[in-house]
């Protein structure tokens, strides 16, 4: 079902509220890492330069306590914001009342306000009330009330349902109002979407990481989807274990082995494991390591898919014409236990006649570390979203969009 976008709107002279993510690290008041910024700044430039009044919303981080605000306000955010659109963003340091209202009121044509952290609601007078993360209806009306349209280009929080996503929609469609995706949002849809629902083929998924039950329920649904499925990372021994095969020390969730063992009868050769392994005496980078193929010996602990392993995955992206991949293949934080991840990615970044997906944030550090990010489709912003939109579960913050 196609989405109503901001290039659909009437922008011209329109008090344009628009949800994004600015959840970036932020230490000491400096910012590690503005990526998240930079995606949001085609949507917000294309409502200013259509001579809209852009009033952003963004969470940053968690609050359960009052002390939590001060290393969480959204100031920095709007500095970095004025400096990458050149032009001066006035920053609003509260979420409500007539600071914010005359805020909103004195914007011009082509202007931009920050509001402060979404969050910030959830603690009130000392309260934990979770009024923006329960979706207090009150308090999305209220921030609804504020805009003539509405856009949601913030993907990473779409599986939540939150007052500055889906209350503020609901809110906007009471009063008649237009909701809208704005342009990384759409981009999200299309490509994941697409992945999902109507792949080029061979479709072929590559699943790392620790634990089996963060990604049961993609390997279920990509089950019937997929031409193959690739595991990777420490949930891999899960599936060794339900296979008989010897873990040593090696990460095993054991009350998911029957759950393995499900997977692999229902997937049989779709299902791609490792067949050997870099494994190590203790978890640690500077422990004594070797490569292992098939069983792994009591004291001895696997980190890393081994070359033979990398041969073989290349072998099935090779002839791939879609391709998904979320988590790492080792642990990727230590550099004696990265090359199975970076492998993939440097491999993933030489498919010139593919469409690459990557989400997660270790896979999408390995492609960046490896300058190969342009190389491929598409970049997913959000970790939790993407992995929800590829278990074929229906997102609340893009279900909240029009529909064109």
């Amino acid at each position: 079902m196609a989405k109503l976008t901001v290039s659909d709107l009437d922008l011209e002279g329109k008090k344009v509220l628009m949800r994004v993510d600015f959840n970036v690290p932020i230490k000491d008041g400096v910012i590690g890492d503005d990526n998240r910024i930079q995606a949001a700044l085609p949507t917000i430039k294309f409502v200013l330069d259509h001579k809209g009044k852009a009033i952003l919303f963004s969470h940053l981080g968690r609050i359960k306590k009052e002390e939590d605000k001060k290393g969480l306000s959204l100031r920095p955010v709007a500095e970095r914001l004025s400096n990458l659109l050149n032009k001066p963003v006035t920053f609003v340091p509260v979420t409500e009342g007539k600071q914010l209202e005359d805020a909103v009121n004195n914007l011009t044509d082509g202007s931009v306000l920050l509001v402060e952290n979404t969050r910030y609601e959830d603690v009130v007078n000392g309260e934990y009330v979770k009024r923006e993360s329960g979706n207090d209806a009150k308090l999305g009306a209220y921030w609804a009330s504020l805009g003539d349209e509405y856009i949601n280009d913030a993907f990473g929080t779409a599986h939540r349902q939150h007052a500055s996503n889906v209350g503020i929609a609901e809110a906007m469609h009471k009063a008649g109002k237009p909701v809208a995706a704005g342009f990384l949002m759409e981009k999200e849809i299309q490509f994941l979407g697409e992945a999902v629902n109507n792949p080029q083929r061979p479709f072929v998924a590559i699943l790392g990481g620790a634990k089996v039950s963060d990604k049961i329920g993609v390997i279920d649904n990509l089950l019937s989807k997929a031409d193959k499925i690739i595991i990777g990372g420490g949930m891999t021994y899960t599936f060794y274990a339900a296979k008989g095969i010897k873990v040593g020390d090696s990460l095993v969730e054991k009350d998911k082995i029957e759950v393995a063992k499900n997977i692999l009868e229902k997937g049989g050769d779709k299902i791609v494991l490792p067949t050997d392994n870099v494994v190590a005496k203790s978890f640690n980078n500077d422990a004594e390591h070797k490569v292992v193929e098939g069983d792994i010996d009591d004291g001895w602990m696997a980190l890393d898919i081994g070359p033979k392993s990398i041969d073989a995955f290349e072998k099935v992206l090779r002839d791939a014409k879609t391709v998904v991949w979320n988590g790492p293949m080792g642990v990727f934080e230590m550099a004696n236990f990265a090359q199975g991840t970076l492998k993939v990615g440097e491999f993933l970044g030489s498919l010139t006649d593919a469409t690459t997906i990557v989400g997660g944030g270790d896979s999408t550090a390995a492609v960046k570390q490896l300058g190969v990010a342009d190389k491929l489709t598409h970049i997913s912003t959000g970790g939790g979203a993407s992995l929800q939109y590829l278990e074929g579960k229906t997102l609340p913050g893009i279900a909240a969009i029009d529909n064109k």
